[in-house]
């Protein structure tokens, strides 16, 4: 999905043990350093962090991410936590506390699920069952219903075609069935749009778009708008935008998170922290490009205090 850039990247003169030693000491006694805590989190990869965990562990006998909630409070806290887990067991918990109690976050689920690739939901789900002791799949369909259900369902097999290629005649006959599913009938035929949206390559869905256009005149974006609405057209925008641009899609994600009154705390980590060692770089180009300012420039305004300090060091 062409050229993407982290803003993080491994540490190549990384030593857990030093690290381990210098969040200790930042921990102890009267109050905490946080700039120590926000240089080592934000200056490693994830699996190096896990090292230093690990290592935190042997050397003191205690759970970091239990030291740091002691620590640390409020947003800042939940980004450095979120830093702390393995990202598969970070996007499980999220998905969990979208479901967890009344009522269901949907657009955590759809932005979580209609974004990762067959990969990462395998790793979501695994990490799921491993931390909850319960099924991804059954959560979500005991906690959706009707149409979003099975979108959402559908993207948990995790059975999208992961090659590059393209079949102009697939996209054709694509094109048609999506319209026929939609603008084409009273109502619209799910099925046809679950099966293409959840299964075709990113190449080969951006050629039946462009098939679809060429066939009805009309976009798919605006085809979408016009069939369905609520959860289930966030759903299909959200599978449709990935597949042109993902990384706009998240820039529009973060600008949406910080306008207006009040500012989405909870968005803005959990793309920040998934996103630096995949595309963030990218996605800053983007939000320049799409917003003119830069992403940097919004979070500042939109943030404050050790939260802020710790945001933009994962954007570097």
């Amino acid at each position: 999905m062409g050229n993407f850039h982290p803003t993080i990247r491994r540490h190549h003169d990384f030593d857990a043990e030093r690290d381990a030693k210098k969040v200790h000491k930042a921990c102890k006694g009267m109050g905490t350093d946080e700039k120590v805590i926000i240089e080592i989190l934000s200056n490693c990869s994830s699996d190096q962090r896990q090292q230093m965990k690990q290592k935190y562990q042997a050397i003191y006998g205690k759970d970091l991410g239990e030291v740091l909630k002691g620590e640390l409070s409020g947003d800042f806290e939940k980004t450095a936590l979120a830093l702390l887990d393995q990202p598969c067991d970070y996007e499980a918990r999220q998905l969990r506390k979208a479901m967890k109690g009344v009522g269901t976050d949907e657009s955590v689920l759809i932005e979580i699920l209609c974004t990762r690739v067959n990969q990462q939901i395998l790793a979501i789900k695994a990490a799921y069952q491993r931390i909850f002791d319960r099924d991804l799949e059954s959560d979500v369909k005991s906690d959706t219903s009707g149409s979003v259900r099975k979108i959402l369902l559908s993207v948990l097999k995790a059975s999208r075609d992961q090659g590059m290629e393209t079949n102009e005649n697939l996209a054709q006959k694509d094109a048609k069935d999506l319209y026929e599913a939609g603008e084409g009938r009273w109502g619209t035929d799910e099925l046809a749009f679950n099966d293409v949206l959840a299964k075709r390559n990113y190449m080969q869905l951006r050629a039946t778009f462009e098939a679809y256009k060429h066939l009805t005149g009309k976009d798919i974006e605006d085809a979408i708008k016009s069939e369905t609405s609520g959860d289930l057209e966030k759903a299909y925008l959200t599978l449709v935008r990935c597949a042109r641009d993902c990384q706009a899609y998240f820039a529009t994600r973060l600008y949406e998170s910080m306008k207006g009154a009040g500012t989405d705390e909870e968005t803005l980590i959990r793309i920040l922290v998934t996103r630096a060692e995949i595309d963030l770089q990218t996605i800053k180009e983007r939000f320049q490009q799409m917003y003119s300012r830069s992403l940097a420039e919004a979070i500042r305004s939109e943030t404050s205090g050790d939260f802020r300090k710790l945001l933009l060091s994962l954007l570097h």
